[in-house]
């Protein structure tokens, strides 16, 4: 059989991939490989430690901080939204709470309902990126919407509810969402090159994240994503950076094991073999998963817990790493 380092290879050159893969089983890394350019003007490769946009991949570390903040004492799972913020929201139903939120059951409307739209960045036209540049400013898009359905009723993904949850971070901690992310998520899971950038302040060994368009052309993804990634998405992290998060979150280094197995077990069911925790998908018995899209992203990170495996898929092109973290288990399960 073929070393799986040789089989991705081998699918990223003949794909055009573009983005770095790493694999760690047992502490060992199996794989650690990167493809293609973070700029392809100036011809510059990606490498090892590129940091690439993750997308919604980062909710997990919204969640994260949450359930620090649970700790604290500071709130509860089940406290209502209205006792945390003091933000109107006409429309909203009271009893929609925290957990609701996490887990995209709370009903509310979201700002990019992907049942209504198709293309993210029609979220732009009328409303400049470049003036999206912290979680108040999404709330026009769905503050005075109504409700989609009653509170627990049903799984409907929502970003919005992840830029209220940043909100609630913000008001009850005293920092950004970002700052807040940084110190007491990063930083102590050992996620050194990561952050949350601004688009155009990238810091070096960045990738730039790039569209296609026809006849092998294409454009930076600039203009199709906020300026700044915040609560419900567009982190940047590394494959060793990500891999060093799921290995802190699993030793109870970001939580206590008590949230540790809360934030990771099931609390709605998505579609047969399918859940959701908080901020992550659940494929039971053994894998926990998260993904990210945005024009110029595509992302897949899981953790196999039956075999201790790790993998990381990061690209700076809005497709490729699903079928490459596919490769992979179908791989590991052959």
């Amino acid at each position: 059989m073929k070393q799986l380092s040789t089989i991705i290879q081998e699918h990223a050159e003949k794909s055009d991939f573009s983005g770095t893969v790493m694999v760690k089983k047992n502490g060992e890394v199996l794989v650690a490989s990167a493809f293609g350019y973070s700029d392809r003007s100036a011809r510059r490769e990606n490498n090892i430690d590129t940091r690439y946009g993750i997308a919604s991949g980062c909710k997990l570390f919204t969640a994260v901080a949450i359930c620090q903040l649970v700790e604290k004492g500071i709130l509860s799972f089940h406290t209502p939204i209205k006792e945390c913020l003091s933000i109107s929201f006409p429309h909203f139903d009271d009893r929609v709470t925290i957990q609701h939120l996490l887990t995209h059951t709370s009903g509310i409307p979201d700002y990019f309902d992907e049942e209504v739209m198709d293309d993210f960045e029609d979220l732009w036209k009328e409303t400049p990126m470049y003036l999206i540049q912290k979680g108040e400013d999404f709330l026009p898009f769905f503050q005075n919407s109504p409700m989609k359905s009653h509170p627990g009723e049903t799984f409907h993904y929502n970003n919005a509810g992840y830029i209220i949850l940043g909100l609630v971070i913000e008001n009850l901690s005293g920092m950004t969402v970002q700052e807040y992310i940084v110190k007491n998520i990063f930083t102590p899971a050992s996620m050194n090159a990561s952050g949350y950038f601004r688009l155009d302040r990238l810091p070096g060994n960045t990738a730039n994240g790039y569209i296609e368009e026809s006849e092998n052309s294409w454009r930076t993804n600039i203009y199709s994503i906020p300026i700044q990634g915040g609560a419900d998405g567009g982190a940047y992290v590394t494959g060793p950076d990500m891999i060093s998060f799921w290995e802190a979150l699993l030793s109870d280094k970001l939580l206590k094991n008590e949230n540790t197995a809360r934030i990771t077990e099931p609390h709605v069911n998505v579609k047969e073999g399918v859940d959701y925790g908080y901020g992550m998908w659940l494929n039971l018995p053994d894998k926990h998963h998260v993904m990210g899209y945005d024009p110029g992203v595509s992302f897949h990170s899981a953790h196999y817990m039956e075999k201790d495996l790790k993998v990381v898929v990061l690209s700076n092109k809005g497709s490729g790493a699903f079928e490459i973290y596919k490769l992979i288990e179908n791989y590991i399960n052959s």
